[in-house]
């Protein structure tokens, strides 16, 4: 089979959407070896670690020539693909699709939330409505859309009226590096890089209002005193507003930001970790929550939206915006090993349910069904 990929985000974003679009390709190549996997980007730029983007079955495309002078419009128009390639599959791994494909060619388009609709003002007016629009038109011209999570289908029915038949939910994987042991020199090594304290909760996700961090800081006032809150992601100004609080509740000196982390060192941040938490008031999925329980950390998260599909009875779940009820949950993994190791024999069983094996028979099964 001949499949099209739109790979933007498999070459700029070293996390999320590209992890996302990388755990696809890789298990296609992996699963299917005789496909021939077609790459579009408007730019190659920031992705050259990867050894399948050599495979001789992977091709890349991106404009040329005056083409190149405007790379937008060509992913926009239809990102280099056209009659002579020969496609039987595009898809379209972030939420969007390409206006001009060729007719015979079937679509498909990943959507991985509607957080625009629901939570409009986390968004710039600009940013939202370029956001609906393409999410719009992808839904409409796909031949089958791939919610994510039944967070996200339901959102789809409910919000863009999709017909529930065109929907198919492919939960999401987690990079393979969450699933790989992780050695005591590891852990020792990302403790010394970062200045990790002894005891300490992981916090992985954008410093961003929507992730409520300010919540889980507030948290603070019931933990034990010796526990620290460290936050790994990219910084907003929503970050001021969460070392404030930690300020104003005198615990600056237990809570710390590192927004440039390496993605490589994230399965040690999580293995050294007493527990993670993740008290995002709503998401498509809540990758976070996986990757800690692919590593063998609990996990408290919230109890809404696609958290309780990312964590099943593997994670324990508090209210997101009550710190007392966000402190209660980490203090039952906190004080009780026993307690602790309950949950991390769940958290096997559970994120085989996620494995990427399952994740590409799904999604290859699809094909074949459009095809």
């Amino acid at each position: 089979m001949r499949i099209a990929f739109d790979a933007k985000r498999i070459f700029k974003n070293k996390t999320g959407l590209g992890n996302y679009g990388r755990m696809i390709v890789k298990g296609i190549l992996h699963c299917c070896p005789n496909d021939e996997l077609f790459l579009c980007t408007p730019s190659t730029f920031g992705e050259h670690e990867n050894d399948f983007l050599k495979q001789k079955n992977v091709h890349i495309i991106e404009p040329q020539g005056i083409r190149g002078r405007f790379p937008r419009l060509w992913r926009t128009l239809n990102n280099g693909i056209d009659d002579e390639l020969n496609i039987s599959i595009f898809h379209g791994l972030s939420q969007e699709l390409p206006l001009q494909l060729p007719g015979n060619v079937r679509k498909v388009v990943t959507i991985h939330d509607l957080i625009p609709w629901r939570y409009p003002h986390f968004f710039s007016v600009f940013d939202r409505t370029i956001y609906k629009q393409k999410v719009r038109h992808a839904c409409k011209v796909a031949d089958k859309v791939v919610a994510i999570s039944q967070q996200t289908a339901s959102d789809l029915i409910e919000i863009l009226n999709v017909p529930q038949e065109k929907i198919k939910v492919v939960y999401q994987s987690c990079d393979d590096i969450f699933r790989k042991p992780v050695s005591e020199a590891e852990r020792n090594s990302a403790i010394a890089k970062y200045g990790l304290p002894e005891r300490y909760i992981a916090c992985v996700g954008t410093v961003e209002r929507r992730k409520n961090q300010v919540s889980v800081v507030r948290a603070m006032r019931w933990l034990p005193d010796d526990v620290h809150i460290m936050f790994f992601g990219k910084r907003t100004s929503y970050a001021k507003e969460v070392l404030e609080e930690a300020e104003k509740m005198n615990v600056g000196a237990r809570v710390r930001i590192f927004d440039n982390a390496d993605f490589h060192d994230f399965p040690a941040i999580y293995s050294a970790a007493e527990l993670s938490v993740y008290m995002s008031v709503f998401e498509g999925f809540g990758i976070p929550v996986l990757e800690s329980l692919a590593t063998g950390t609990p996990v408290v998260t919230s109890s809404v939206s696609s958290m309780p599909e990312a964590g099943g009875d593997a994670a324990l779940y508090a209210e997101a915006t009550s710190p007392e009820d966000i402190a209660m949950q980490c203090n039952k993994i906190l004080g009780d090993s026993d307690f602790k190791e309950k949950f991390l024999q769940k958290s096997v069983a559970h994120c085989l349910k996620f494995s990427p094996e399952n994740i590409i028979t799904e999604l290859r099964g699809l094909y074949t069904e459009l095809c």
